[in-house]
């Protein structure tokens, strides 16, 4: 199998599993924090605190990112990929459904605040 192949098989399962990640993140305290770019997406397929943030926004990030972790750890179980390969491709996924205004983080490793335009992505991101 290609490496772009897996990418997408990966990248579909990942998405499937996010239901639970998905459901936290409708938090109004999270919603908060995205819209003041106090939190984004990485590449690493976790959610990121931009800056020092607080602890209860620390707490809010780590809460969301167990979430995915295990959403990624079943999908992995079930697929056959690893946690990190799932986690990889829904970062891609996740950083490309940014919308204006939201944060992520660039291949670089810097925070990128998105425009009207595509973010910046992984070269390996499908």
């Amino acid at each position: 199998m290609t490496n772009k192949a897996f990418l997408l098989i990966a990248g579909a399962a990942a998405l499937g599993g996010l239901s639970s990640a998905a459901l936290a993140q409708r938090d109004p305290a999270y919603a908060a924090a995205r819209a003041a770019g106090q939190v984004g997406e990485q590449p690493d397929g976790y959610l990121g605190v931009v800056g020092a943030g607080n602890a209860e926004l620390r707490a809010l990030v780590s809460d969301i990112n167990i979430q995915r972790k295990a959403a990624y750890t079943q999908k992995a179980q079930a697929s056959g990929a690893t946690v990190e390969q799932l986690a990889f491709t829904s970062g891609c996924n996740l950083i490309a459904q940014t919308r204006a205004g939201e944060k992520y983080k660039a291949p670089d490793g810097s925070w990128q605040t998105r425009g009207s335009g595509a973010p910046v992505r992984d070269s390996r991101c499908v």
